[in-house]
């Protein structure tokens, strides 16, 4: 795989060089700072790359390998007429990035909350600090602090009362924590949505419930994925994170059958999956390796990480990269196997696009501010046990007699 981490630009502040001495040779990153809908410039674009490249004189060389994101905007989600400006707006950026030289473009299609957290420093065994999302603090937030109308009914009543009578005993610190953490904004941001006007958001898409959702990202990619296509390259869409519906919006992206019906509804290898293992694994429904093995043509870009379901399911955490609920050895095994299948078939170079997702905050990071979930040493960690996993899969897989060959032809989606 090309070994990868996500860098926030600038100001981010996990340099370049700390990237680069994690032993990785390309980076993930984005134009944060041009407006969602907005044609990417190439101009931009160009500055971005040389920014990334310029100590590739002298040190090991970086390169920009991955988009992420490209966002969709909530126009298109919503299906409204003015969607049409931002899909072409969408295709002007996708070929400004191919004639940079760019081919990999990561997406989602989650209404209005890119990703859903409700602690954001929750204190492992080891002291080190990790992402939680807890279902009674969210519906803690729902119902006493949105208070959105009609929140009740997505709630068993035993947890909303728990979560009234928890919000009862907290501190206006607590509320004000608990509501800046759901209201996190794009990762790589330190904006937070404001509650004063995020009711709004989400009355936008009272009317719009899965199947017109769904409907919606079909008509999107059925006009994105056929330039993608032209343009050689892929565009590929991350899970929902949870995946399941939160504050009554939606959720399309969250399971094996919705990956057949998006990659069903425009039938072309552009239109591929961000093979998010963290995403994918909080539910338990999903079989990790079964899903990479028959969408293993589709996936164009690999987030790496293990969440572990508590003892209510929909809690949950991340755990360190190779334990958690996801059998990472034969998640990579399937990954690696479909890298052999693409470098016998002469499909180009084999290798795909992975980085560590998240990590936890630990030693000297503990000390510093980092986005959540993006500090170095983490993902250091994580890297360098998914390398480690991988040399041995590879070793491994090598010394068979007779060597495997059951992706011998691509994999079907049906």
């Amino acid at each position: 795989m090309l070994h990868t981490m996500r860098w926030f630009g600038p100001h981010d502040p996990v340099s370049l060089f700390d990237i680069r001495q994690a032993g990785c040779a390309g980076v993930v990153t984005a134009l944060h700072q041009l407006p969602v809908g907005a044609v990417w410039p190439v101009s931009e674009i160009r500055a971005r790359q040389q920014l990334i490249e310029a100590d590739n004189a002298t040190h090991a060389p970086l390169h920009w390998a991955v988009v992420e994101s490209l966002p969709v905007h909530e126009d298109i989600k919503k299906g409204r007429p003015s969607r049409e400006l931002y899909i072409d707006h969408y295709k002007a950026s996708l070929r400004n990035l191919a004639a940079c030289g760019i081919r990999t473009v990561c997406y989602n299609f989650m209404p209005v909350l890119d990703w859903s957290r409700t602690n954001l420093r929750y204190e492992m065994p080891d002291g080190s600090r990790a992402l939680r999302f807890v279902w009674q603090d969210f519906a803690l937030f729902d119902l006493c602090i949105l208070k959105r109308p009609g929140a009740a009914a997505d709630y068993e009543p035993a947890v909303a009362e728990a979560a009234r009578q928890q919000f009862a005993a907290m501190s206006a610190a607590e509320v004000a924590a608990l509501t800046n953490t759901v209201l996190l904004g794009l990762p790589g941001s330190e904006e937070a949505f404001e509650l004063t006007s995020f009711q709004r958001l989400l009355d936008e898409y009272a009317a719009i419930d899965a199947a017109a959702l769904r409907e919606n990202l079909h008509y999107f990619i059925q006009q994105v994925a056929p330039v993608a296509q032209e343009l050689g390259m892929g565009l590929c869409i991350h899970p929902d994170d949870p995946p399941y519906p939160l504050l009554g919006l939606p959720r399309v992206v969250s399971t094996a059958d919705d990956l057949a019906l998006l990659f069903g509804a425009c039938d072309v290898p552009a239109n591929g999956l961000t093979f998010c293992t963290g995403s994918l694994g909080v539910r338990a429904d999903n079989d990790l390796p079964a899903i990479a093995r028959r969408f293993a043509a589709r996936i164009h870009f690999i987030h790496l990480r293990a969440t572990k379901r508590e003892e209510n399911p929909r809690n949950f955490h991340e755990a360190d990269h190779l334990t958690g609920d996801v059998d990472m050895y034969a998640v990579v095994r399937e990954l690696v196997l479909e890298e052999q299948r693409r470098a016998a078939s002469g499909e180009g170079v084999g290798a795909i696009p992975m980085r560590p997702d998240h990590g936890h905050q630990m030693l000297d990071d503990l000390k510093k501010k980092t986005y959540p979930g993006y500090s170095a040493i983490g993902r250091l960690r994580g890297l360098a046990e998914l390398r480690g996993l991988e040399y041995g899969i590879r070793r491994g897989l090598a010394a068979e007699s007779p060597p495997r060959a059951r992706h011998a032809e691509a994999p079907q989606l049906a």
